[in-house]
């Protein structure tokens, strides 16, 4: 007597790919910090290189914050898209199009100023992937059957 699968395929089909789109966005995630991450030791290596002498850029104590709330968006991203339902692909499509716009714009905005390298990492790091992710919710929106029942 063969074995069965408990579960229907379609519903063993439903589950990658919910996991499949929040892998993409937090492939994206993970581009996110790395760019900030690169952008950071380049600025670092120019201090450096100018012996302290490249004007500091400071930041007033009660702006800060507003760094950590806007990169702590990129995980709300990925927990929204762990959520699989129909409306929560939607806001993973709308906030995750969002950050990868703004953090592309603010990436090569820096790049004019600080040089192309710059500008190229966001586009790598974050545009790159952010177009495969959109592509990928998008895909999932759009796909019929029983993904989307549980709304």
């Amino acid at each position: 007597m063969p074995l069965q699968s408990p579960i229907s395929p379609a519903q063993d089909l439903a589950m990658p790919n919910a996991n499949k789109v929040a892998l993409f966005w937090l492939t994206t995630t993970a581009g996110a910090v790395l760019f900030v991450t690169f952008q950071l030791f380049f600025y670092v290596n120019d201090f450096v290189r100018a012996h302290g002498a490249t004007p500091a850029i400071t930041f007033e104590p009660d702006i800060l914050w507003m760094f950590s709330a806007f990169y702590g968006c990129w995980i709300v991203t990925v927990l929204l898209a762990l959520i699989g339902t129909r409306s929560a692909q939607w806001g993973v499509l709308i906030l995750g199009s969002l950050m990868v716009v703004l953090n592309t714009l603010g990436g090569i905005a820096d790049g004019l100023r600080d040089g192309w390298h710059i500008a190229f990492s966001a586009v790598f790091f974050i545009t790159l992937p952010g177009v495969f992710s959109i592509a990928a919710t998008w895909r999932r929106i759009k796909s019929k059957g029983n993904n989307h029942v549980h709304q």
